[in-house]
């Protein structure tokens, strides 16, 4: 079993009803995770890449340390400006205290853009993962809370974390309110080592310091799926309604105003049936466009070339089998049909799945022909030569009974 098969499963049996959205939950030595993402990994993006601010930052005693003192500008030959990291100045910074930050490390890096997915296929939401590097004991960012719920893995050394309850439930990006720091102690003080993995709902408030000498450890955001982003998604959905396209009757008398409040309730009311929730996750998922991969040389469209692996790059995608037994496969904001005979264990090569639950990624290709005929390149999808590329699976509505990927309900 590999870290992240071992990762995800964690996330599965009670966890999903007991915990999540609700408390922190910590599981000691879960796996190895120490090829997940190594020093050399970190070493290498950032001599090949150019990490802008906020990609790449560092922070000490809660500020953040100015760009200048470890990157000096460099101006290109098309007057485009962009700063090089000094390696002598950074480590001179981090040998101080500063804690290294890099964004969305999933986006430079196979392996954890692999975790990445998993995350997303077994929560269904979007994750970006954030790479945190420490040498001391210093607190980088102070007393914090996040905005979203995060799932952390200890690399390499250990971090201590006081955890303090939230203040605020359920705090959002976008808010009517800032929550208030704290008072008194924190309610839990952990040390995170190696192989351990911390999962914190989004408002409880943390500060995380190195606790033994240096430390590497990746921290997985999930995107939150709010009443807000329901309800949102329902004025849409109820634009088919003359009522709710309906002017407002502001120059009405108070009983016709009372009428069309009436109105609008029970057409909100009806639209709020007991599976609105699952509506509402299969259609985002369906139009969840995936990780940019594009599928060059192939401009006009995949071909039916048995010598190709055709990719499923976006992990909200799910599937229904028509009347006459074809997969019609919902990605990237458009409908694929296979044939009768592209059953989509073909297609979606799950091999880890347990409890239920869909938490693998596939490297298996079509059978042959039948290929995805209405799929151009990209969006949802990417084709490569069998040889150069494993393939990957998008994430679905669930397992159930031993059938993979069940159709969301409603939808066949």
């Amino acid at each position: 079993m590999t870290a992240i098969t071992a990762a995800v499963r964690s996330l599965g049996g009670d966890f999903p009803a007991e915990a999540f959205g609700r408390t922190y939950r910590l599981w000691p030595q879960v796996g190895d995770f120490s090829d997940l993402f190594t020093w050399d990994d970190l070493n290498e993006i950032i001599a090949r890449h150019r990490l802008e601010p906020p990609r790449l930052r560092l922070f000490n005693d809660g500020a953040q340390v100015p760009q200048h003192a470890y990157a000096h500008p460099v101006v290109t030959k098309r007057h485009t400006v962009w700063h090089r990291i000094e390696p002598g100045n950074l480590h001179h910074q981090l040998n101080k205290g500063a804690s290294l930050v890099l964004d969305a490390v999933d986006t430079l890096h196979r392996r954890v853009e692999h975790f990445a997915e998993a995350l997303e296929r077994h929560l269904r939401t979007d994750v970006q993962v954030n790479l945190y590097a420490s040498w001391t004991s210093k607190e980088g960012f102070g007393l914090h809370f996040d905005d979203h719920d995060v799932v952390v893995v200890q690399l390499e050394g250990a971090k201590r974390w006081k955890i303090h309850e939230p203040t605020r439930i359920a705090p959002l990006r976008i808010d009517v309110e800032a929550p208030e720091p704290p008072q008194g102690e924190s309610i839990a003080e952990i040390v995170l080592r190696a192989g351990d993995m911390l999962y914190l709902p989004r408002g409880w408030w943390h500060a995380v310091a190195a606790a033994e000498d240096r430390s590497l450890h990746l921290t997985c955001g999930l995107k939150p799926t709010t009443g807000a982003d329901l309800l949102a998604w329902l004025a849409d959905q109820l634009r088919a309604s003359a009522t709710v396209r309906a002017n407002l009757p502001h120059f009405a008398s108070r009983e016709e105003q009372v009428a069309h409040l009436a109105a609008l309730l029970t057409e909100f009311t009806s639209a709020l049936h007991d599976g609105v929730i699952e509506e509402f996750l299969c259609a985002r998922g369906a139009m969840d466009p995936g990780r940019p991969m594009p599928s060059l040389p192939f401009v006009g469209g995949i071909p039916a070339d048995e010598h190709l692996q055709v990719r499923l790059t976006a992990s909200g995608a799910w599937y229904e089998v028509d009347g006459e037994g074809r997969v019609v496969m919902s990605a990237g904001g458009q409908d694929r049909m296979l044939s009768a005979r592209a059953h989509a264990y073909d297609l979606l090569d799950l091999t880890g799945a347990a409890g239920g639950e869909v938490w693998g990624y596939a490297g298996r290709s079509l059978p042959g022909p039948p290929w995805p005929r209405t799929a151009p390149p990209g969006c949802g999808w990417s084709a490569t030569p069998r040889a150069k590329q494993a393939g990957s699976c998008g994430k679905a509505p669930g397992r159930q009974n031993g059938s993979c990927l069940p159709p969301c309900p409603g939808h066949g």
